[in-house]
């Protein structure tokens, strides 16, 4: 790996357009890896995929992960990471790692912080202790994370909201992202690998407000842009409506990350409203409870149909999952409370996330991705297998 102590700007190469839709295919330089878009990113929270081990991510096809700077903040500490010389380090993960800001997660916990000018005050939701991030403080500890990628401190407003409240939102984030830009540019690396910053754009569910963050935060020449504020429960045409009219407005040498997204179904409709990058708890959190998905749609291996089915969970999937397991030993490890259920499921969901947006990246290269994402999504909501629900 090359020695950097200075900020580099980050390369992103637009391989592909599709004709027929804003769908993108590029790949994003960071030193611990080339990354192939569009991409899914698992949720690593705190320093861990939930029940995926990292051999496994690497063998099913995981590029980049995302790691939390509220939560490893609180949890193990910065120095603890500090000391073992990096985020990277720490969880042996040799491949990207993008961080959160904790942004969200000080949104989540609404009843324990307080937000002002200068930052945000909360509560750790694990021993009530009182903290307060600011725009700087959030890239310090993104610093000593050393993450490829790292996110400024932004408010993410609740669904709904009136327009006032957006508007004043969304100007505390565009001044919080100046102060991170600043704050960014004035401190270096610490590990000898680049680190990047993306800023967030927010404005709820009003356009006029969304195109007034993203001019404010192009002005500040970031190295990518996210959408913010999104899925957090408006209607799913809403949040097509937003991003598409958000993406539009986004450089297009630039990578564009849409934050918390979500279903199959979610995924393609942004990729095609050119969206590269994603993230989401739902193929772990799901598969830990036992939901499967398919290239036929999704189904509850819990049911008794399954009892002596002995058909893979996915037999055009090739996963260890897959290669090695059927629908009727999953069935029986759940029911039976095995730890080895969580695991066997979850490394099937993020098999199929990855496989989706290569399939995707594929498509969008050869220039059929229009007609392969209507054909999917029929295919994934055909309710003519008995066995899926």
């Amino acid at each position: 790996m090359k020695q950097t102590s200075k900020n580099e700007v980050l390369k992103f190469e637009l391989v592909a357009v599709d004709g027929k839709t804003s769908a993108r295919a590029g790949l994003i330089y960071t030193d611990h890896g080339i990354i192939e878009t569009p991409v899914f990113m698992p949720v690593g929270t705190q320093a861990t995929v939930k029940a995926v081990e990292q051999r496994e991510l690497i063998e099913i096809g995981a590029q980049i992960i995302l790691g939390n700077a509220y939560h490893l903040y609180l949890r193990p500490g910065i120095e603890v990471i500090r000391k073992a010389g990096g985020l990277h380090k720490f969880m042996n993960w040799e491949r990207a790692i993008l961080t959160d800001s904790g942004g969200f997660q000080i949104f989540s916990l609404a009843q324990f912080r307080k937000i002002t000018k200068e930052g945000v005050r909360f509560q750790s939701h694990i021993d009530g202790s009182y903290h307060f991030f600011t725009p700087e403080s959030v890239i310090e500890i993104q610093r000593v994370l050393g993450s490829d990628i790292m996110m400024c401190l932004d408010e993410c407003t609740p669904y709904p909201c009136d327009f006032e409240y957006a508007f004043k939102s969304n100007q505390l984030t565009i001044e919080w992202a100046k102060r991170a830009k600043e704050k960014f540019e004035k401190t270096e690396p610490l590990y000898g690998h680049s680190q990047f910053l993306f800023g967030i754009v927010q404005g709820s569910v009003y356009p006029e407000i969304r195109a007034k963050s993203a001019e404010e935060l192009i002005k500040l020449d970031f190295d990518g842009y996210a959408i913010g504020g999104l899925a957090v429960g408006e209607p799913v045409d809403v949040m097509y409506q937003i991003t598409e009219f958000t993406a539009s407005l986004l450089p297009v040498n630039k990578p564009r990350y849409l934050m918390g997204v979500g279903t199959p179904e979610n995924i393609i409709e942004s990729i095609s409203r050119g969206i590269d990058m994603f993230d989401c708890v739902i193929p772990t959190r799901n598969g830990r409870n036992a939901t499967l998905y398919t290239r036929n749609g999704k189904f509850s291996i819990k049911n008794a149909v399954y009892k002596d089915d002995f058909s893979p969970v996915d037999p055009e999937c090739d996963c260890y999952t897959c290669k090695n397991f059927t629908r009727a030993y999953l069935r029986h490890l759940f029911n039976a409370d095995e730890i080895l259920a969580l695991q066997l499921a979850s490394i099937h969901n993020l098999a199929f996330y990855f496989w989706l947006v290569q399939e995707a990246r594929r498509h969008i290269i050869s220039g059929d991705f229009a007609e392969w994402k209507n054909h999917f999504l029929v295919r994934s909501q055909n309710k003519t297998n008995s066995k899926t629900d």
